[in-house]
């Protein structure tokens, strides 16, 4: 004889596959997809310490390796442009001015050196990109780096798929 009656067995077993599923889904891959934009949070500088006699707080400049990485085995994908903005939303330059195509399992690298200061703290990327068919979509990460002798800042940043307009 078990210690739960019928009914609460019925609705653990029901609870236990709806957990199931939840997390299955929360695992599976992105959709297929023909394109799309993708926006890429990008600091070209960190604020950090205490004030100084202005108001301001220290800056510390970084670089930013931006990767656009093709996730289909089996088919090409064409990154259309990747606008470049600043805090401001002003567009600063765009980094593929002419569709740039990326073989299967193939990636794009696009480069912020730490001097171009043009995007502030806030800057960002948008990436627009097509295929011929339905695909796995891209993943776009930008490393974020200032490496010294004395001290080492790296993170990452991953993009975000846009909403269709």
């Amino acid at each position: 004889m078990s210690a739960f009656p019928a009914m609460s067995r019925r609705a653990l077993a029901l609870f236990c596959l709806l957990v199931a599923v939840a997390t299955a889904r929360a695992d599976d891959a992105p959709p297929l997809s023909t394109g799309r934009s993708l926006y890429l949070a990008i600091y070209s500088h960190l604020y950090h310490g205490d004030l100084d006699g202005r108001g301001n707080p220290s800056q510390t400049l970084l670089s930013a390796h931006v990767s656009i990485r093709n996730t289909d085995a089996r088919s090409t994908i064409k990154v259309v442009s990747a606008r470049y903005y600043d805090t401001e939303g002003r567009l600063v330059k765009d980094y593929v001015p002419a569709p740039r195509t990326i073989k299967p399992l193939g990636t794009l690298e696009l480069f912020v050196p730490h001097t171009d200061v043009s995007g502030g703290s806030g800057a960002n990327f948008i990436i627009e990109w097509k295929a011929d068919g339905p695909v796995n979509p891209p993943l776009a990460e930008a490393l974020h780096a200032d490496i010294r002798a004395s001290r080492t800042i790296v993170f990452t940043t991953t993009a975000r798929t846009l909403a269709a307009p």
